[in-house]
């Protein structure tokens, strides 16, 4: 009886996925490939998923170099257990891809840069309404009890990108990457089909070249809060006087925010090209305000723009030229203070 011969299958390849300082909305919309997610396990085994398995750290330090083939790492770098994974990751790694915002850019919690540790930590365990904390308590590196050491990560003074701390092979945009994006990536990835290292993965065109709304000649007499006017359905949001961030945003979210009339706040970040994102908004939107007088301008910009950082830097302080707020020099306790930010135009 002759013994039928079966075909070699492919090796499955070595995924891991990580979440370092994020909110875990790229957890979530890793899942938002649906029923696309079993053709990742047919070609991947998941050697690291925190949010969805059970993988020890320790098991991935004894991996060789390399022996992952993607690791998919999203969230800022803002602890020293952060920066420690971020780096083991990327020896272990062949491809290590920038996931959403918070590693490309630094995202919300970059917003933090405005900030010292200190005064953060203070916010946190001392001066909220709520804190009740009347012996000052902090979260230490090291704490002594019975049982022995307790070890808790450093807390950074500045949040940095996955790209400031290890070198980066790819990015992926989004404030979650858009499912479709996603799934365009890792078929990107499984097919070899990759652009130049160092890449963006994702279109190079704006969300206003994607966005279905009539425009015509953009003239800004002023800006208004979302909060402010309920703004028509088929015109263009900036051209009604919302500070719409379309103008300056890479495409690939499929205009989803303009389409339930509300404007685009910029997550997709940049294009190639551009060394900093909010210089490339406010260039934008300076070329549509309709004044030549300067102190307009100013009242203009004021008036409807009062948190400038926050409209223009809130996905990309980390990653920015600006970076974050100057820190001072350190005081005798070991700790710096922040010079305080100031809006302005």
């Amino acid at each position: 009886m002759s013994e039928t011969t079966q075909p070699a299958t492919a090796p499955k390849g070595k995924l891991a996925l990580y979440w370092a300082a994020s909110c875990g909305g790229c957890e979530i919309a890793v899942l938002g490939i649906d029923d696309k997610i079993l053709k990742v396990a047919e070609a991947f085994d998941i050697v690291l998923w925190p949010c969805a398995t059970d993988g020890k750290v320790r098991d991935v330090e004894r991996m060789a170099d390399g022996e992952i083939d993607v690791c998919l790492f999203n969230g800022s770098i803002r602890t020293s257990e952060q920066e420690y994974m971020a780096q083991l990751l990327r020896r272990k790694s062949k491809v290590l891809v920038a996931f959403g915002s918070c590693a490309s850019e630094g995202c919300i919690p970059g917003l933090a840069n405005l900030n010292t540790k200190e005064e953060i930590l203070d916010t946190s365990y001392r001066d909220t309404v709520s804190t009740e904390n009347p012996k000052g308590i902090r979260p230490q590196v090291e704490t002594e009890v019975p049982e022995g050491t307790l070890h808790l990560p450093l807390l950074y003074d500045t949040v940095k990108t996955l790209g400031q701390t290890v070198p980066v092979d790819y990015s992926l945009p989004g404030c979650p990457p858009e499912a479709d994006r996603i799934w365009d990536a890792i078929t990107a990835i499984l097919t070899g089909n990759l652009p130049a290292a160092g890449s963006v993965i994702g279109s190079n065109t704006t969300v206003c070249d994607t966005c279905s709304r009539k425009r015509s000649e953009k003239k800004i007499k002023k800006f208004y809060r979302t909060w402010e006017i309920i703004p028509d359905e088929e015109t263009c949001l900036l051209e009604q006087g919302l500070l719409c961030c379309g103008i300056a945003t890479r495409a690939g979210c499929g205009a989803l925010c303009p389409q339930v009339n509300s404007p685009c706040i910029g997550c997709y970040g940049a294009n190639d090209g551009v060394a900093d994102y909010g210089a490339r908004l406010m260039s934008a939107l300076a070329s549509v305000i309709d004044s030549d007088d300067p102190g307009e301008i100013d009242r203009i910009i004021q008036e409807g723009i009062p948190d400038p950082v926050g409209s223009f830097y809130r996905f990309s302080l980390a990653q920015s030229l600006l970076r974050r707020n100057k820190l001072a020099k350190k005081n005798g306790n070991g700790a710096a203070a922040a010079t305080p930010a100031k809006a302005s135009s």
